[in-house]
């Protein structure tokens, strides 16, 4: 049997037309979503299996894209670490206990046996409603180290770049301990069925190329290697990388996704054609008139060329105001702007 487009894609092979889906899909801009988010907390929503596989499988069948991804959240994975996580809101996670020494990093506990469970019953229920790829996903070390580090988000990541400078043994000895982490939940939610997985990176723009080849670059090689057994795409992404492309190409994935900082088809030849890319609209472009949004989508199909391997996507995550009316002409544009005859 042919594959679906959105992992022939993946697999740089021919498709009718180009896959789309979007990152954030299920989100505060779907009254679907709102409506089950009026009822559970965040993190509960999380926890629970039949909520968080309906909130994905909904979002397909709203949008009509070409893969689901699975609801959770990148964080997840350091609870069970010891990580002490509180969903404030309006405020963005908080880190009630974020690693400041080696001493901290050696308090970090293996993710014991069944911790993540319910994620992967999510993952099952969510796998058996849809008729599309679902795709798994999984905070990329240097995002966990930065969260767990600066205790919540930052502008300036001065905590985490001090610790990394300041004890380069205790750095590496956190990425090593989040890279197992990672790997490991990865494949549990391929067991479970997830048929695509992305690593998200959201955080390691903030370096340059010479900290990301030292400090980041072989933990992230040695998760994609970990996965690549599997047989099941990885897509690696991550924002603000424009000048690290070379090396994050270097670092491993079947799929470089792009954010919207880069012209796709320059991006693609720097990482090469031997690998598919994702990406790479703005989404902020979505609140533009369905006439720009439709040329603009226009534009980024014209920059690949019709070159097997192009997932298209946002550069990152639907923003919570979007109109939902022009997600739908970006999903609609795609297919008939990109269709082959």
């Amino acid at each position: 049997m042919q594959a679906p487009p959105f992992l022939a894609a993946c697999r740089r092979e021919p498709v009718p037309y180009t896959p789309v889906w979007l990152m954030r899909q299920a989100g505060r801009y779907m009254p679907e979503y709102r409506a089950v988010r009026a009822k559970l907390g965040f993190l509960e929503l999380c926890k629970r299996p039949d909520a968080a596989a309906e909130v994905t499988v909904t979002a397909v069948d709203v949008l009509g894209v070409d893969a689901a991804i699975i609801f959770a959240d990148i964080l997840l994975v350091l609870e069970p670490l010891g990580a002490r996580i509180e969903f404030a809101a309006g405020d963005g996670p908080v880190i009630h206990n974020p690693v400041a020494s080696a001493a901290d990093v050696d308090r970090l506990t293996p993710v014991a046996a069944g911790a993540l469970d319910y994620v992967a019953e999510s993952v099952r229920r969510a796998r058996a409603g849809l008729k599309v790829p679902l795709i798994g996903f999984a905070g990329a070390p240097f995002t966990l180290a930065s969260y767990l580090i600066e205790g919540g988000g930052s502008r300036t990541f001065l905590r985490t770049k001090r610790f990394m400078l300041d004890d380069a043994g205790a750095w590496h000895a956190l990425m090593e301990r989040l890279a197992v982490a990672v790997r490991d939940y990865l494949n549990m939610q391929i067991a479970a069925g997830a048929q695509a997985v992305q690593l998200f990176d959201s955080w390691v723009g903030c370096l340059g190329p010479d900290d990301y080849r030292a400090y980041v670059l072989p933990h992230m090689r040695a998760t994609f290697r970990a996965l690549a057994d599997t047989g099941v795409p990885a897509i690696h992404f991550g924002t603000g990388t424009a000048a690290l492309l070379e090396l994050v190409r270097e670092a491993g994935g079947d799929v470089i996704g792009l954010d919207w900082h880069v012209d796709l088809a320059d991006a693609w030849a720097r990482v090469g054609h031997d690998v598919a890319v994702q990406g790479n609209l703005d989404p902020v472009a979505l609140f533009a008139p369905p006439d720009e949004i439709r040329r603009r989508v226009a534009h980024i199909l014209e920059r690949a060329a019709g070159r097997p391997g192009h997932v298209f996507n946002l550069g990152h995550g639907v923003l919570p105001e979007t109109p939902l009316e022009h997600v739908g002409v970006v999903i609609d544009a795609v297919h008939e702007l990109s269709t082959r005859s």
